[in-house]
């Protein structure tokens, strides 16, 4: 059939495709906008999260230095994200308790802090602690690391005649930790495989605060820990320093280093870190790592950590698990070769 206008002449095959065309063309613009807007909805749940109160999860007790460290970041993070930040103590087996729960949630607003022993040896020495942290935890970013200082009770000798006392005691010394497969109980197990006749006995606890409780009470006699909770306690005379593990630090200028007492061989430090559950979408972790990085830089943030006796150590996701991974090869090695277990 053959249609005139003005002049013009139509045959309706060449309607029929013209309406076809018209109809592909407005499928294919439908589709493209449904696409758009199906991103565009994507990206707005991203910018949307946090959309509630967020829990940063700390396996240790309040003022332990992973929760002052954890305290210190909440406030201007709540700030960064629009939502409050709540931290929660959950204390024991050596922060894995606490750990758990953020492995387990499924809310997308629960993170935690972890120290190195979480991350690294706790899945070897804890084999039936009910989560995997290399597959159930996401890292985010370190917050601080610090060393660690060799401190004994005060009527035990700590300057150059220490070496001597340490291999005549025997197993009469006890020395404490925040618990087994933590830096301050690798670091005193490694001690005594290089000091025939040092078997100190080790005594877990649940926080630094309760170690150097039952140091300067006499219930132990030696121990790890951050400067930033011994220093108050040698300059007051309560305890004595044997010295920091590695080098100095400006942590703690006035302290030496275990090397200058003749104990070689033992370089380790201690670090907390924020970790999410795996099944937080990697662009929040992005975020949340960015945020974390650009408090951790402010000078207010940084000296408030030091303080503390942190020195503050931003880093991203990717950075962060090579950290892990790394010391995770020398600490399992330490663990395997020392024969430590769970206690």
């Amino acid at each position: 059939m053959i249609f005139f206008s003005r002049g013009i002449v139509f045959s309706s095959s060449l309607i029929r495709q013209t309406i076809q065309g018209l109809a592909a063309t407005l499928l294919m613009s439908w589709v493209a906008l449904a696409n758009a807007q199906t991103q565009s909805t994507a990206a707005n749940k991203i910018e949307a999260w946090p959309n509630k109160p967020l829990k940063l999860i700390v396996g240790f007790p309040p003022g332990s230095t992973p929760d002052m460290a954890a305290r210190t970041l909440a406030e201007p993070l709540a700030k960064a994200l629009g939502q409050p930040v709540i931290v929660e103590n959950k204390p024991g087996a050596a922060g894995n308790i606490g750990l758990n729960s953020v492995a387990k949630s499924t809310d997308n607003h629960t993170l935690g802090v972890a120290i190195n022993g979480n991350l690294t040896v706790a899945k070897i020495l804890y084999p039936k602690m009910g989560f995997d942290p290399n597959k159930e935890l996401a890292p985010v970013s370190l917050i601080g690391t610090a060393p660690l200082v060799m401190v004994t009770a005060k009527d035990i000798p700590a300057g150059n005649d220490f070496i001597a006392a340490a291999k005549a005691s025997g197993n009469k010394w006890n020395f404490g930790s925040v618990g087994v497969g933590s830096q301050g109980h690798l670091g005193i197990e490694l001690m005594k495989s290089l000091m025939p006749g040092f078997k100190a006995v080790h005594v877990p606890f649940s926080g630094n605060p309760q170690v150097l409780s039952a140091l300067v009470g006499g219930q132990i006699q030696l121990a790890l820990m951050p400067p930033g909770v011994a220093l108050p306690m040698i300059k007051a005379g309560r305890i004595n320093a044997v010295g920091l593990l590695g080098g100095r630090s400006a942590l703690a200028p006035e302290l030496g280093s275990i090397s200058e007492r003749g104990i070689n061989g033992i370089s380790l430090d201690t670090l907390t870190a924020v970790v999410a559950p795996s099944s937080l979408s990697k662009a929040n972790v992005e975020r949340l790592s960015r945020e974390i990085g650009q408090i951790l830089r402010q000078p207010e943030v940084r000296q408030k950590l030091f303080l503390q006796g942190w020195l503050a150590s931003p880093t991203s996701p990717e950075a962060t698990l090579q950290r892990i991974r790394f010391e995770a090869l020398t600490m399992s090695g330490l663990v395997a070769s020392l024969g430590i277990k769970s206690e």
